[in-house]
């Protein structure tokens, strides 16, 4: 999957990225989805390891365009993982009481913990996208927040926190498809809403955003992916594989038992 990875310093053109790829992989969607069992029965064992252990922090940022397809990821990929070891923290509009503090104020108290997988549906790169195709800040405010980003993503880094970075990349055309299926469904009018359209408009700002965001903060130490997500079942394989690689090089071990168990019969 290291096609996917962008490399820090590199220059990104998100039109020359085919959301439809699906790189080396040659089973189609029904392996595709029997690939995904599998590694997420690994991740489940993994995601154990991790919470007994308690020694390492996992945080996963997703960052998409609406339909992108965030809340599919921590459907399916994270399907049968231990609630207990597992939070979802989901960014929307800041509160007063969040406006009144920086804007890493309210990203900061919810990274994980030791043991913990955290997934930022949506993150502390919102203060780069939706606020700048706004026009919420200045830009010369905005453009400070490259830096201040990788500042403390590099805090998090060497303080024990590994973080994977997920852009899923999908194109216009999908986007209408699946806003397109939320219309026509009853049961899924409660996701849409007509501001989705507005933003919509704004689509080549949108891109342009993603762009310097994915090439000014794709850091070793936090680095970016760019995931071809058309194609559900692939988005789910990457994801899911890049997890699975990332927790296996941790070279986790269980714990000793508290007590020696060596006499123990259980009568």
């Amino acid at each position: 999957m290291k096609q996917y990875l962008v490399k820090p310093g590199s220059k990104i053109n998100l039109s020359k990225i085919d959301p439809n790829d699906t790189g080396d992989f040659k089973g189609g969607k029904e392996k595709g989805l029997l690939e995904v069992e599998k590694l997420n029965a690994k991740l489940e064992e993994l995601q154990e390891l991790l919470f007994a252990e308690g020694k390492h922090k996992i945080l996963i940022v997703l960052q998409a365009m609406d339909t992108g397809g965030k809340d599919g990821v921590i459907r399916r990929v994270f399907d049968g993982v231990n609630p207990q070891g597992v939070r979802v923290a989901a960014f929307k509009v800041p509160t007063e009481e969040e406006l009144a503090h920086d804007y890493l104020w309210r990203v900061h108290k919810v990274v994980p913990g030791k043991g913990e997988i955290v997934i930022f549906n949506r993150s502390h790169y919102e203060d780069v996208l939706v606020v700048r195709v706004h026009n919420i800040v200045p830009r010369a405010t905005w453009k400070q927040r490259y830096e201040q980003i990788n500042a403390f993503e590099r805090h998090l880094a060497e303080t024990g926190t590994t973080i994977l970075k997920f852009y899923l990349h999908i194109d216009r055309d999908e986007q209408k498809e699946r806003l397109q299926a939320r219309l026509d469904d009853p049961a899924k009018h409660w996701k849409f809403r007509l501001g989705d359209l507005e933003e919509r408009k704004l689509w080549p700002d949108y891109m342009k955003a993603y762009e310097d965001a994915l090439s000014k903060t794709s850091t070793e130490h936090a680095p970016w992916y760019i995931v071809p997500a058309n194609r559900k079942w692939y988005r789910d394989l990457v994801i899911s594989t890049v997890l699975v690689d990332t927790l296996k090089k941790l070279d986790m071990k269980y714990p000793a038992p508290e007590d020696d168990l060596t006499n123990v019969v259980i009568e």
